[in-house]
């Protein structure tokens, strides 16, 4: 296996991951969603607000965007889950779409980080394991969070693996992906 096809491997998990936590939250109780709690953040809004932020830079940074630093400034987070989801939806599509699209040497690339008073040139792929990881860390806080609330915390490591193929056939069907395709 390749490096990119683990790229792509990653995005793809991100997605699902963030398929099946969205839909185990839409069970919140009213307020659960917005209350204060434990983390880096001081809620599940905030913390997904704060994912989705990340990525908004980091895809408009991938894209060569000029005015990713702008994106950021501007970010405004979404009123509650039923505006995050869509959005988070579009932005790991995106993703998605970015990795697939990457050549054999799509990840070796650089592009520059307009952080406002910076400018820092990076390689595709440390961007894209960078934001990885971000959303990893961040998703695994909003999970522990669900812990204090009325929704039991999903499953979300059962996707990297083969022969977890059907703790995930649900899901794919939900997303309208294939096992294949999943691996692809």
């Amino acid at each position: 296996m390749t490096a990119l096809e683990l790229l792509r491997i990653r995005a793809r998990a991100n997605r699902l991951a963030n398929h099946r936590l969205h839909a185990a939250m839409e069970a919140l109780a009213p307020g659960e969603f917005e209350a204060p709690r434990v983390g880096f953040f001081p809620s599940l809004a905030a913390t997904l607000a704060h994912i989705l932020a990340v990525d908004t830079y980091y895809l408009a940074a991938l894209h060569r965007e000029a005015d990713m630093a702008l994106q950021w400034q501007r970010f405004t987070p979404p009123r509650g889950l039923a505006e995050l989801v869509p959005r988070q939806r579009a932005s790991d599509e995106r993703l998605i779409r970015f990795v697939e699209a990457l050549g054999e040497t799509g990840a070796d690339a650089e592009i520059v980080l307009d952080r406002g008073a910076t400018r820092s040139p990076e390689r595709v792929a440390h961007v894209l394991q960078h934001l990885d990881m971000h959303q990893t860390h961040h998703r695994g806080q909003a999970h522990a969070m669900l812990s204090s609330t009325s929704v039991r915390p999903p499953q979300l490591d059962e996707f990297l693996m083969p022969s977890d193929a059907p703790h995930r056939a649900a899901d794919l069907a939900a997303l309208g992906w294939s096992e294949r395709g999943l691996f692809a």
